[in-house]
This record gives structure tokens, C-alpha cells and sequence, in this order.
């Protein structure tokens, strides 16, 4: 589901406007963006926690030339889904295959 398709769907379920989902879109995104550049983290019940954290230096290898170079610290936006979320995506999916070959499926 891409953006468009997301507003029209909040906007059917909710009975907002179109431009009224939209914007409400927008704005939980902006504030989740703002949180999380002031090194706060966002904790929505039942759904899931937004949070910064901190990555370590590494250094890697460039597959096609073989090359050593060093990936600086970081920090990065990170998501930890929420018990209900997981149960309710482990109740509609399954995975299927083996090994490197896994794909999700409906249940």
C-alpha cells in the first residue's frame, strides 16, 4: 500500500475527507520525525515504538573491488512492533519456503 492508497483507505474507514486523512497523515509524520530528531522516542499502544538508536562504526568490504573501507557511527530511526501487532501478523501470515528462500503467504 503506497500513501495515496493509505489516505483513501483512513478516509473511507474514518468518514473524513480525503484532504482531511491526508492531513492527518502528514501531521503524525511530521511529529514522529520531530520526536525522534529531539532523541525522543514514540510509544503508540497496541501498535509500536519509534525510538533512535545508536549505531556502532563498522568496517566493510566493497563485494565488486574487494576494498576495505570504514562506515562511520551512527544513529538511526528504528521500529519495535508492539505484542499486538505481531499477533495479529502472525495470525493473518505464515511464512513459506526454506532457508534463503522464505516468502510470507496468507494464512
Amino acid at each position: 500500500m503506497n500513501k495515496q492508497e493509505f489516505v483513501e483507505r483512513l478516509a473511507e474507514r474514518a468518514g473524513f475527507t480525503k484532504k482531511d486523512a491526508r492531513k492527518a497523515i502528514d501531521g503524525a509524520i511530521e511529529l514522529i520525525n520531530q520526536a525522534l530528531a529531539s532523541n525522543e522516542a514514540v510509544n503508540i499502544a497496541g501498535f509500536g515504538k519509534f525510538e533512535p538508536r545508536a549505531r556502532k562504526a563498522s568496517n566493510r568490504i566493497n563485494p565488486r573491488t574487494g576494498e576495505k573501507f570504514k562506515v562511520p557511527a551512527k544513529v538511526v530511526p528504528a521500529f519495535k512492533p508492539g505484542r499486538n501487532l505481531r499477533e495479529i501478523v502472525d495470525k493473518k501470515l505464515k511464512a513459506v519456503g526454506q532457508g534463503d528462500q522464505l516468502t510470507v503467504k496468507r494464512a
